[in-house]
């Protein structure tokens, strides 16, 4: 090969190595898909995480967030809208938006933000090797219906009667009713269902509650995590006296009277490192979805005496923070 042959052939060769490293390099999207009405700081740490990570938004990382304001029917739309554009993975921040992930995309990689039950709703078969496109979280909330029932009656002993508060646009809520209402069954106390569809159902369904002289809440997780109606539905409960429990994550925080239910702040973070591994080549079906392992019991004092039900000595020395 004479010389003039040699340079054209290594410079051909360059081009072909620098095309193939900046397709390998291209920026990667990261649809995130969320029941929330609107950013919050769970959605910052998330770009924060990332960063940690190596992966800078708007360098070699695109995030693309979606917020579905609280009507998950918006959700399959936002959800297409992330496939068309050739995400490399998209996070599920709540059971509906991991479902309409799902029916959008049975190839595009899930990461399960806060699922409920990944087995319940069908997403998944096996949490060790869940197989198909989806990985991620499991909060576990349903199972633990009769341990949120068992600190209720602890609050208050005598407690014959509870309401169900249940969010009808998630697919999860009918796990929870069940396992609310059999976790009642086993403890000897009535439990009434109520579900809503939307913000302006709140107000009925409390009335509903006092008509049936309820006299204690478990409120559905959803309400406080994702679609903000947290501090809404603590202000009707102390408007009727009503003591609550939830597992929505910053439930006391927002005025209800108890929390019970995974550490989200300890867990949240992990969602990075699924979307971290899944980017760098890993295949979700292999990656084993986690549980939580750290619980929070919280008690908010300032409830408490709004509502005239100061907690018992015995269940302060069960609390792991106290909201005042």
């Amino acid at each position: 090969m004479d010389r003039r042959a040699f340079c054209v052939a290594a410079a051909a060769s360059a081009l072909s190595a620098a095309a193939a490293r900046a397709q390998t390099e291209k920026t990667k999207i990261v649809g995130f898909l969320s029941s929330a009405a609107e950013p919050a700081r769970r959605h910052r740490d998330f770009r924060t995480d990332l960063e940690k990570l190596g992966w800078v938004d708007g360098k070699n990382v695109r995030i693309e967030f979606r917020f579905g304001a609280g009507r998950p029917e918006r959700l399959a739309a936002m959800a297409d809208e992330l496939v068309n554009m050739k995400a490399d993975v998209i996070v599920g921040q709540s059971t509906p938006a991991v479902e309409a992930a799902r029916g959008a995309t049975r190839e595009i990689p899930i990461v399960m933000g806060m699922a409920a039950d990944p087995i319940g709703s069908g997403f998944v078969a096996n949490l060790a090797r869940p197989g198909g496109n989806i990985t991620g979280l499991s909060m576990m909330m349903p199972e633990l219906a009769g341990k949120r029932l068992e600190l209720l009656r602890d609050y208050l002993p005598r407690l014959p009667r509870v309401a169900f508060l249940a969010y009808g646009g998630d697919p999860a809520h009918k796990q929870f009713i069940q396992q609310t209402v059999d976790a009642g069954r086993r403890l000897g106390i009535a439990v009434q269902v109520l579900v809503v569809q939307r913000a302006e159902d709140l107000e009925a369904a409390f009335a509903e509650m006092a008509k049936h002289k309820v006299e204690g809440l478990v409120v559905q997780p959803l309400f406080a995590n994702t679609l903000g109606l947290g501090p809404r539905v603590a202000e009707l409960a102390v408007r009727h006296r009503l003591p609550t429990i939830s597992d929505g994550g910053g439930f006391a925080e927002q005025g209800g009277l108890l929390y019970y239910g995974p550490d989200v702040r300890a867990m949240f973070p992990r969602v990075a490192v699924y979307v971290d591994r899944i980017l760098r080549g890993a295949k979700p079906g292999e990656l084993p979805i986690e549980q939580p392992s750290k619980f929070e019991f919280v008690i908010n004092l300032k409830t408490a005496r709004a509502i005239g039900a100061e907690p018992p000595r015995g269940l302060l020395l069960k609390v792991d923070r106290l909201v005042e």
